[in-house]
Parts: structure tokens; C-alpha cells; sequence
């Protein structure tokens, strides 16, 4: 970076603010009002699913970082160092989401027995791909694109408005709500010490573009499944998404 260029974190922000347009609209569709109670059940089965990978995925760029470390890899020790800690952060998040089920009135098995979508599997499943035959700083992207659209703040209150649902299902999204900003900071501070290298920068980049579309696909899906529309002429309020 040069001394009177932007940032790594910064051309990465403009980057994904440049291409989120279609996440930010599923998420929009996604929250509407309107028979929000499947579409959250089916939101938290399917975060689970994500959620469940994310500490394997770290774990393994973990022990690839500590390998690159050894072999004198100029990123591999602060990366190393960012996964220890991020790790103990996110270490239980797939529990609470296993918890949010139940107390939303879904059985735990409609999440745990069937085969996880082809779109988490391309989500997580490449950076497994990257980490093991690339590099496991392409990671960074991954967790950029995951803390950087988390949960809005005043999204937790919208929930339990339309579907009437008690606190005790709301808190992986209340607690992601109040954490993930912090951890984006942390995220962004660490791509700017590291000493990348522009090609390095890039791959992060790819990792961050590939989890977007990946995330993007989810959520569209997300947002259809509802329950067979009104017979036709039947009156319907207008869709009402959630800022983020």
C-alpha cells in the first residue's frame, strides 16, 4: 500500500459495497413481515448449518497458518494469532442457534439429519478447497463477508413483532446483532497490518466476492420459502424489509 493509497480494509469495503446490492434486497425480502414465522425457522435450520462450519474452517487455517509459520511465511503468524482468538469467539454459536430452534418451535432433527443445502456446501466448502491448496489467509474474506452482514440491530425486535416469538428464540440473531460490528473492526485492522502482497490482497478479494454471491444465493432462497400465496384477488400488504 502506498503511503497516500487506501487501505487493503478499504478498497476491500468498497469492493463488496460496490456488489451487495442483490444481499442487501434478499435480506430485505427475506425479513418482510408477512408470514415471517416459517421463514425464520428456516432461517435459523439454515444458519446453523453455516454457523457449524465456521470454527472447523478457522481451526484448519489455523493448523495451515502454524505450517506456513514454520516455513518462515511472512502472514502465517499474525493470521495465526487472529484465528486463536477468533476461534474462542465463535466457539458455541451453533449451539445457541440449536437452542434458538427449539424455543422457536422446530424440532432440532429437521436441522441435524438432512443433507446441508448445495449452497452452504459452496459456501464453506471452497474456502476448505483454499485453505488446504492455496492459502489460508483467502479465509479473511469469508469471515468479512459473515460479520459484515450480520444481523441489524433493531432486527430482533421486528422478529418477535411479526411472529410473536419469546426472547429465548432470538439469540443468535440479538447476540450477532451486538458482537459482529467489534469483530469486523478487528477483521479490517488485521488486513491492514498484515504485509500483503497485491496478488494476496486479491485472493482475499475472491474469497470475500465467492462468500457474497454464496450468501446472496441463501438468502434468495430464504425469501421464498413462505406458504402458498392468497387465492387470487385476495388483498396482501405490501412487503416491509429490514434496513441493515
Amino acid at each position: 500500500m502506498s503511503a497516500a493509497g487506501p487501505s487493503s480494509s478499504a478498497r476491500l469495503r468498497v469492493t463488496l459495497r460496490l456488489l451487495d446490492g442483490e444481499l442487501r434486497t434478499a435480506l430485505e425480502h427475506m425479513w418482510r413481515p408477512e408470514d415471517l414465522l416459517p421463514r425464520y425457522r428456516d432461517y435459523l435450520c439454515t444458519m446453523h448449518t453455516v454457523i457449524r462450519a465456521s470454527v472447523p474452517l478457522m481451526v484448519r487455517a489455523l493448523e495451515r497458518a502454524r505450517s506456513l509459520d514454520a516455513c518462515g511465511d511472512p502472514l502465517a503468524g499474525p493470521l495465526a494469532a487472529y484465528l486463536r482468538e477468533h476461534i474462542r469467539e465463535e466457539e458455541g454459536h451453533d449451539a445457541w442457534l440449536l437452542e434458538d430452534i427449539r424455543a422457536a418451535g422446530a424440532p432440532p432433527g429437521r436441522v441435524l439429519v438432512p443433507m446441508p443445502s448445495p449452497l452452504v456446501a459452496a459456501l464453506a466448502g471452497s474456502h476448505y478447497y483454499w485453505i488446504e491448496h492455496h492459502h489460508p489467509v483467502v479465509l479473511l474474506g469469508y469471515i468479512a463477508v459473515l460479520e459484515g452482514y450480520a444481523p441489524a440491530p433493531g432486527l430482533t425486535s421486528r422478529i418477535a413483532a411479526a411472529t410473536g416469538l419469546p426472547d429465548a428464540a432470538l439469540r443468535t440473531v440479538r447476540e450477532h446483532a451486538a458482537l459482529d460490528t467489534g469483530h469486523l473492526d478487528e477483521l479490517y485492522a488485521l488486513l491492514d497490518r498484515l504485509p500483503l502482497t497485491r496478488r494476496q490482497e486479491s485472493d482475499v478479494t475472491v474469497g470475500a466476492l465467492h462468500s457474497l454471491d454464496a450468501l446472496t444465493r441463501i438468502f434468495v432462497r430464504l425469501g421464498r420459502s413462505v406458504p402458498a400465496p392468497p387465492p387470487r384477488g385476495a388483498g396482501s400488504p405490501s412487503p416491509t424489509g429490514v434496513t441493515r
